[in-house]
């Protein structure tokens, strides 16, 4: 009788485990992150190479020097440290201890850090309060251009609005390190007018030209300008370019619209289209 209560009392514990509730999961979860290693990596960390600040942990989150956008949370579990950007990084810990902390960069580099004891290092760290995002516009920017055909008079506006839509562009350090920058896209609203009378107005996005870009690049790039070019008899012309922030690297695409409202668009000879530089 006690053998068949100690069976049924086990089989009840197995099935409660095994529930998958997320109370549960989450408990687990907790219990196998490494809160003391997280407790001994909070403070400023130097660069044993180059004797200069590299990493700086507060609470559940890290900043990178050179890293330009929010903090990133991050976790230790066992024996590895997990960042939680734009993707998960891993970084393998070699070695820690209260004034030590060495880890395996994504490029298989043992990075060899030592504790900063001067309070003032932080101060390479910029808070958010004292940083300003990197937007290609921080304002609406107005362009507009006049054009004659048939003996009409066509004026063509663009007005380029600064968004809130992040776009995350990957960077590495020469320790191995992935740094995302964040950049905010535009939207960019095009128009055209016959003397008083509104011909055409669309706001056009990133999306609009994804057809054009790869996978990749799409990611990384944002919808940088648009101008309007003229008028003929296929209807007005407009160019957009979307790029890379911080490189040399765009797509320049067409964008006509016929005299009854009809979108086409193509990609136009001249674009620089490498994306070596941008480990594409």
């Amino acid at each position: 009788m006690k053998l068949l209560f100690l069976i049924l009392l086990i089989t009840s514990w197995c099935s409660c485990s095994s529930s998958g509730k997320d109370g549960v999961q989450k408990s687990a979860e907790l219990q196998l992150e490494n809160v003391e290693a997280k407790r001994l990596l909070q403070g400023v960390w130097i660069n044993d190479d180059s004797n200069v600040p590299l990493l700086f942990v507060k609470g559940d989150s890290l900043r990178f020097i050179g890293q330009s956008d929010d903090p990133i949370e991050f976790k230790i579990y066992k024996d590895s440290l997990y960042t939680y950007g734009y993707d998960v990084m891993t970084y393998k810990i070699d070695r820690q201890s209260e004034y030590d902390f060495w880890f395996h960069s994504l490029s298989d580099r043992i990075v060899k850090l030592y504790r900063s004891e001067n309070l003032e290092d932080s101060l390479y760290f910029k808070e958010d309060s004292q940083r300003e995002p990197m937007p290609i516009y921080t304002e609406v920017v107005q362009k507009d251009s006049v054009v004659f055909f048939d003996n009409r008079r066509f004026r063509g506006y663009v007005y380029i609005n600064p968004s809130s839509y992040k776009i995350n562009k990957p960077t590495y350090s020469d320790e191995g390190i992935r740094l995302d920058e964040v950049f905010y896209d535009n939207v960019i609203h095009i128009c055209v007018y016959e003397g008083s009378k509104s011909l055409f107005a669309r706001d056009m996005y990133k999306t609009d030209f994804k057809s054009f870009l790869t996978d990749s690049f799409y990611e990384q790039s944002v919808l940088v300008d648009m101008s309007f070019t003229g008028v003929d008899a296929a209807g007005f012309h407009f160019t957009a370019r979307v790029g890379v922030p911080e490189s040399f690297i765009h797509n320049l695409i067409g964008v006509t619209i016929s005299f009854n409202g009809d979108m086409q668009m193509e990609l136009k000879e001249g674009t620089i289209t490498s994306q070596e530089n941008i480990g594409l």
